[in-house]
């Protein structure tokens, strides 16, 4: 058994909310390896995921039945919702594997925490904030998506129209968290300024889905309404794509070498870009969207790659 003072304790002490962003960033790595073909090492990445999202599951739970005011400090930071986003990404990638009982398993969980974390963390928003200020519209928006996705496999017409209504609310959450966010951000963050753009590319995968759940014999949508939500599900892309060549402007000018938590916050929206590109290309039939989106998968796997070899020596040194 390890000691009081062992470095497993030292590190489970040490972690971060922020950690869950890890679970969200592998993942939509699995989601968009899933999207190109590549199932196997789509599975890897699942396999990891889980792991992670587990650990993460059982820190949360510890904190709020043993270290209540260390879990309500945390439960108000921006970073909390990483909890509700990481559990529907990966409730996502359950149901594209084809198992819907798994994925509703994991929605109850994050639908029950979307409402009471969102209160906690807006109530502390700022001016000036960085870039995690977003996951208030990424945890809605992965619900969005999550729902859609399971509309469409179970013929649930009233899931894929509550899905529609968190897809809009995402977009309010994006727009008030784009009042509070600091532009110096980009120049100065440690890898949340991403946000931003995933945000928006998260919003775009949920729209694609939506788009998609109206092929099913559910005939959700009219043609005015089908035209609009397609309409908006390309100015998100658009924007992210805007967001993603900013970012790596700045990230050329300013270098922030070393590795920090936050760093999967980097790796995530690099992620769910490649499946927003990939997912609106199929959903709106536009075939020479797969290119980019395959080119996006591996950039964003080499980057899981580089920030989980500073992840594991960072870790090592503690």
């Amino acid at each position: 058994m390890p000691g009081p003072y062992s470095p497993i304790r030292v590190w489970w002490a040490r972690r971060s909310p922020a950690a869950g962003a890890a679970v969200m960033a592998t993942g939509i790595v699995s989601v968009g390896l899933q999207l190109i073909g590549h199932e196997v090492l789509s599975r890897v990445a699942l396999g990891l995921a889980c792991a992670a999202w587990l650990g993460f599951a059982a820190g949360f739970t510890l904190r709020l039945l043993r270290e209540r005011e260390r879990w309500a400090a945390e439960a108000e930071t921006p970073s909390a919702l990483t909890a509700v986003a990481a559990t529907a990404v990966l409730g996502t990638r359950f149901s594209l594997l084809g198992r819907p009982v798994l994925a509703e398993a994991l929605l109850a969980p994050a639908v029950v925490l979307w409402p009471v974390l969102l209160v906690l963390v807006v109530r502390r928003w700022e001016r000036r904030m960085p870039g995690a200020v977003f996951l208030g519209c990424v945890a809605t928006e992965s619900i969005a998506a999550l729902g859609a996705v399971l509309a469409a496999a179970t013929a649930t017409a009233w899931l894929a129209h509550t899905a529609l209504v968190l897809f809009w609310l995402g977009l309010v959450f994006y727009g008030l968290a784009l009042a509070r966010f600091d532009p110096r951000q980009l120049l100065e963050g440690a890898g949340d300024q991403w946000i931003g753009g995933g945000a928006l590319a998260v919003s775009a995968l949920a729209g694609a889905r939506l788009v998609s759940a109206d092929d099913t014999p559910l005939y959700l949508w009219s043609r005015d309404d089908q035209g609009v939500l397609r309409a908006v599900t390309v100015a998100l892309l658009v924007l992210d794509w805007a967001w993603y060549a900013a970012l790596l402007v700045t990230e050329a000018v300013r270098p922030r070498p070393g590795y920090d938590v936050r760093r999967w916050s980097t790796v995530f929206p690099m992620g769910m870009t490649a499946a927003g590109t990939l997912s609106v290309g199929t959903a709106l039939g536009v075939p020479w969207l797969r290119g980019p989106g395959v080119v996006l998968v591996w950039i964003s796997v080499a980057a899981w790659l580089v920030v989980a070899v500073g992840a594991v020596r960072s870790t090592a040194r503690r």
